[in-house]
């Protein structure tokens, strides 16, 4: 089968390997459909913070099953995007069902090869159906709007509240639309970029100009000096961490889902006013599949289509022979981007054909 092999730094080749290997004793073949690219895997390509080389990239997957499931409720056919960490099962969180936050566990697309190949084995449990109808490049979103809502689940929305998202990359449009779900009433998306801010405009929501003034001077002065509610940093940046505890109201609560690129130092005033304010700091990360009432990823794939869009978030999708191309623009950001997902399948990139007017097909037929 073809795979998209990340042999070194800043070096992808498009490979022909052998067929994956199951994974425990449940796992299902699945035909990957579309993949997104997250940040990390920027990294991992640009300066190789991973697991080491050779490794297949691609955490954010959606697929269709070649076969039934073991259990016999999954069929051949059926559409899923897949959960990608596969917990120890003697770790503690995972006895408890907390797979992200177990200390031990595997991961596809970093421990171990990912979803930048024709086919993928997956162990059940990680399969997550979509609803019939759903395209393979939204169902490639479920990952990073399955992220987003386990974040903004965090915070307890009292009435009439007000939210700040700082970043208005995809996983803060993510919260942002989440948080209007969820029931804040008003909801601001500040960022630097314009374009970015466009496409929260697009969607309904304030925006705030980041390049004019810090994000919570601007929040601050849109709330007529109260601050907000909920602040959700989503940017990964030391100084908009920063930023979004300066906006938080009294009482406020700072959802933290961007992973910081660098150290921070929290000054003294600022301790201040956290424990002055009495406000919340809560930390996030990943998301949640073990049955709940609504479980992170189930609330996505309901969602989805409906009260949660996603296709605008998408700004370019590539495929599977062009990677080392892509990453090389998404590292060196040689051009601007939101969103970039690989249609791997002929489903996928056939579905995208029909949305971007044949254009894939005609870059396709040209490599």
């Amino acid at each position: 089968m073809k795979a998209a092999v990340l042999r070194g730094i800043r070096d992808i080749a498009v490979l022909d390997v052998p067929m994956p290997e199951p994974v425990g004793v449940d796992s299902v073949l699945v035909r990957i459909g579309a993949v997104g690219v997250c940040g990390s895997d920027v990294l991992r390509f640009g300066i190789g913070k991973g697991y080491g080389f050779p490794r297949v990239l691609g955490h954010e997957m959606s697929g269709t099953l070649v076969e039934d499931s073991p259990s016999g409720v999954l069929k051949a056919g059926d559409r899923v995007a897949i959960f990608p960490c596969i917990p120890e099962p003697s770790d503690p969180m995972s006895e408890i069902g907390e797979y992200a936050l177990a200390d031990r566990y595997d991961y596809f697309g970093s421990r171990r090869d990912g979803g930048l190949e024709e086919y993928l084995r997956v162990p059940e449990r990680n399969l997550i159906p979509l609803r019939p109808g759903t395209s393979l490049i939204d169902g490639a979103m479920v990952e990073p709007a399955g992220v987003a809502l386990h974040a903004v689940r965090k915070a307890v929305v009292p009435p009439n509240a007000t939210a700040l998202v700082i970043g208005a990359g995809p996983i803060g449009i993510l919260a942002a639309q989440w948080l209007r779900i969820l029931g804040v009433v008003r909801v601001l998306v500040a960022d630097v970029d314009a374009r970015k801010r466009e496409i929260a405009e697009s969607l309904g929501f304030e925006t705030l100009d980041a390049s004019t003034a810090p994000s919570d001077e601007l929040a601050t002065a849109a709330t007529a000096g109260r601050g907000v509610d909920i602040a959700v940093e989503a940017s990964g940046i030391s100084v908009t961490f920063l930023q979004a505890i300066r906006a938080a109201a009294h009482r406020g609560q700072v959802v933290l889902l961007g992973d910081l690129a660098d150290d921070v130092a929290l000054p003294k005033e600022l301790v201040s006013r956290v424990l002055r304010r009495e406000l919340v700091l809560r930390g996030t990360w990943n998301a949640v599949i073990t049955p709940r009432v609504t479980n992170d990823w189930e609330m996505v794939v309901a969602c989805l289509g409906r009260s949660l869009i996603v296709d605008g978030l998408v700004s370019h999708v590539e495929g599977i022979d062009a990677a080392q191309e892509v990453f090389t623009r998404l590292a060196d950001r040689g051009a601007w981007s939101n969103k970039t997902i690989f249609a791997v399948s002929d489903e996928a990139v056939a579905e995208a054909d029909a949305a971007l007017s044949g254009s894939l097909s005609a870059r396709l037929a040209r490599r």
